[in-house]
């Protein structure tokens, strides 16, 4: 099996046993949320509810290069999690995504987050993404605040399909540049007359 491929048997088991209890709890699939800020129709919170969710998504990632460009904090971050990424093919990288998203997005926002609230699952979101290093603080403040805006995009609109489209492009493109971008060009030795060290 795939190198990867562990890890998306385990979302693919997240995704079925969030709905197996939503089901088996609620009597229906945990998509929607009760008492949306906005009241929309069903189909009307769904479209909405993407559009945002795609356009979270998007901002997330250009301010993830823009902080990975400008901060220490972000360069050492994307310096520990590349590792993750950098032995996924391609594919890996985008079925991880899909199947990251839709699991963690049916388990913490539709089952836990109208079982618990809004803050208390972004807390539990965060402190479940640990990495080892100097970096986990600052992976987990970042991981809260995910969870605090993909939780606030389903309340407001009432539909889980923003959360998952963001969720999605976020790691898709995120898990695609740690693999491809390294934050750290090569230190040159005596100006270049000894090659690059890495």
């Amino acid at each position: 099996m795939l190198r990867w491929g562990r890890f998306a048997i385990a979302y693919a088991v997240m995704s079925a046993g969030a709905a197996l209890t939503s089901l088996v709890w609620q009597g229906a699939l945990p998509m929607t949320i009760e008492d949306p800020w906005l009241s929309l129709r069903p189909a009307e919170a769904h479209a909405y509810s993407a559009l945002l969710g795609a356009a979270l998504g998007g901002a997330v990632v250009v301010l993830t290069r823009v902080s990975v460009a400008r901060f220490v904090w972000a360069r050492r971050l994307h310096q520990e999690l590349r590792p993750l990424a950098r032995g996924l093919s391609m594919t890996g990288v985008f079925t991880l995504a899909a199947l990251s998203a839709l699991g963690e997005e049916l388990l913490f926002r539709g089952l836990l987050q109208p079982w618990l609230g809004l803050l208390p699952q972004a807390f539990l979101f965060g402190a479940l993404h640990q990495v080892r290093g100097p970096g986990r603080w600052a992976w987990m403040v970042w991981a809260t605040a995910m969870g605090l805006l993909l939780g606030a995009t389903f309340k407001l609109t009432g539909s889980l399909a923003g959360p998952i489209a963001a969720h999605a492009l976020v790691n898709g493109l995120n898990l695609r540049y740690l693999k491809l971008h390294d934050p750290e060009p090569p230190r040159r030795v005596l100006g270049g007359l000894l090659g690059e060290r890495s």
